[in-house]
């Protein structure tokens, strides 16, 4: 891709490195770079440090403007911004091309790529296939939507290098239909997300399968055919397909759940299909430790065990939360509402939890559902996650657990779900030191 003296529009920043690592790159390859958002330079502070120094040529923070996409050579969009977006209906009227972080990647990347997505356990699983790689004694980049963009580090990627990848719908939804896809694909699961954005589930999972339906022949699919919505895309796919290893031949993990199994039986699939080892697959899971926000134990209080499941997004991954933690457990869960179906994650709650805590948009709608499952379960309505918690410690007992998987976006009350995390952590610090009354 010629850059030098092109005119290019990075569109939306954002606060997980990809706006920042594609301006970076861009900036270095010659082209003439404006940085637009539609957040204020207060509110978008981190990622305007990380870029101090970068020839920026302009920046339009706290709104966009019609020219900026009329008039560029290239627009790159944070896979956050919606299709239908107005400004890029006008770069598309104006002829101009969009592309994204995640395709500027690939097309620059040297290395092998797998790719990871999925519903639920999409960042588990590549951080788990990472760890297996590595094990067999391979050189192994993990990044993209686990939080790391590569495309700052592409220069020291070499080609016997591999590249793990998580992959949101966003992201694919943005890869163009001539764009390198990645060589090995890992699905681990489908389930209605994200709906608000992709209009229907039909959209979503159709966004999903880009990640089968762009590959080449020579290529490598793991399908989780665990999954009855994911078992019935083999017919899409052009490349040989593995299933997820036997449950049965995972080796026993340090996180709980038969959903981590589930991931590693993913990952592992995936490693044996590129060459590793079977040595390599137990060593590989046996050094893989929880990543951070999911069902990550932080803290231990009062004999109580506190779990941190922030990137619970979904009610699939709450109810996974709630069959992985043993024993008795009391659930902080809510947030805004993504146009999913909570009825199932109301009866879990219900059928498992010791007594909930809801906060947050879906609060009053979500205990509504809970109680019409089971009348006399314990739960709360409640602002926040403080109140909520404040009342979880109140009512618990030692040797249980207070979980938070909220099932739910953050948007209502935090930046994105690793603020929510934070937060909670935060609080646990103080009560730590306090000890609630």
């Amino acid at each position: 891709m010629q850059l030098e003296g092109r005119r290019v529009t990075v569109m939306g920043l954002g606060h997980f490195g990809g706006g920042v690592a594609a301006a970076r790159w861009l900036a270095r390859s010659g082209a003439v770079v404006t940085v637009t958002d539609l957040a204020s330079e207060k509110t978008l502070l981190e990622p305007l440090r990380s870029l101090a120094g970068v020839q920026i040529a302009n920046y339009r923070l706290g709104g966009h403007r019609d020219e900026d996409f009329r008039h560029a050579d290239l627009v790159v969009v944070n896979p956050a911004v919606r299709p239908e977006n107005p400004f890029l209906q006008v770069a598309s009227a104006a002829g101009v091309p969009l592309t994204s972080e995640m395709e500027i990647f690939l097309a620059a990347c040297p290395a092998r790529v797998i790719g990871v997505t999925g519903t639920n356990g999409k960042s588990t699983t590549a951080a788990m296939t990472a760890a297996i790689l590595r094990a067999d004694g391979r050189r192994v980049h993990l990044g993209g939507n686990i939080g790391r963009s590569l495309l700052g580090s592409v220069d020291r990627i070499a080609p016997d290098d591999w590249v793990v990848l998580e992959i949101s719908s966003f992201q694919l939804r943005y890869l163009s239909a001539g764009t390198r896809f990645p060589e090995a694909a890992v699905v681990t699961n489908c389930a209605p997300n994200h709906l608000d954005w992709h209009g229907t589930f039909a959209n979503y999972a159709a966004d999903k399968q880009r990640i089968l339906t762009g590959q080449k022949e020579d290529g490598l699919a793991v399908l989780n055919t665990l999954d009855p919505e994911v078992a019935t895309w083999a017919k899409l796919v052009p490349s040989r397909q593995l299933p997820p290893l036997p449950l049965d031949e995972i080796p026993e993990l340090s996180v709980p759940g038969r959903h981590n199994r589930v991931n590693a039986a993913c990952a592992a699939a995936a490693a044996l299909g590129i060459g590793c080892a079977q040595a390599s697959i137990v060593a590989g899971l046996a050094s893989y430790r929880a990543l951070r926000d999911r069902l990550e134990l932080v803290a231990v209080i009062g004999a109580r065990k506190f779990y941190n499941d922030s990137s619970s997004t979904t009610p699939e991954s709450t109810i996974a939360a709630l069959d992985a933690i043993e024993g008795p457990m009391w659930l902080l869960a809510g947030g805004s509402d993504k146009g999913a179906d909570f009825g199932p994650m109301a009866e879990a709650i219900a059928a498992r939890a010791t007594g909930a805590a809801l906060y947050g948009a879906v609060r009053e709608g979500l205990r509504t559902k809970i109680v019409q499952s089971r009348s006399t379960f314990p739960c709360t309505a409640v602002d926040t996650m403080d109140d909520g918690l404040r009342w979880c410690w109140r009512r618990s007992r030692p040797g249980e657990s207070i979980v938070l998987s909220p099932g739910c976006a953050s948007k209502d009350q935090f930046q994105n779900y690793r603020a929510r995390g934070e937060h909670f952590v935060g609080l646990l610090r103080v009560m730590a030191g306090e000890r609630m009354g």
